[in-house]
């Protein structure tokens, strides 16, 4: 796959508890994501946040150790993707009962390739 040039990133916020069927929503959404044929997803966990539901900061601090840190979901492909797969993200966050925020940015690729060492995956 070639993806240079104009492209959106999708974010997704979540909090790490969040489940759908026993699964961690954020990996739903990642195997989602890869099923849909996107261009790749990242997920990175934050040390510190707060979100709609919560009256208090979460935080990965020694003395306040959270079990609800904040996770975010990047996805970054074409905006026909990625608007095409916004309805999914959407009906997988309402199946958890869960909140989320989901944001969108206009952003230029400037590379995006497989390494030497891997195989390109069969599309």
């Amino acid at each position: 796959m070639k993806l240079t040039g104009d492209g959106t990133l999708l974010r997704i916020f979540l909090g790490e508890s969040d489940r759908l069927e026993h699964h961690a929503l954020y990996d739903v959404i990642v195997r989602a994501a890869r099923e849909n044929g996107m261009a790749g997803a990242t997920v990175l966990r934050g040390v510190e946040g707060y979100g709609a539901r919560s009256r208090v900061i979460h935080t990965a601090k020694i003395l306040q150790l959270s079990e609800d840190l904040p996770i975010v979901i990047e996805i970054v492909d074409t905006d026909v993707k990625v608007q095409a797969f916004i309805p999914v993200v959407d009906a997988l966050l309402e199946k958890s009962g869960g909140g989320g925020m989901m944001t969108l940015e206009q952003v230029n690729v400037i590379k995006y390739t497989h390494g030497k060492n891997e195989p390109a995956a069969a599309v």
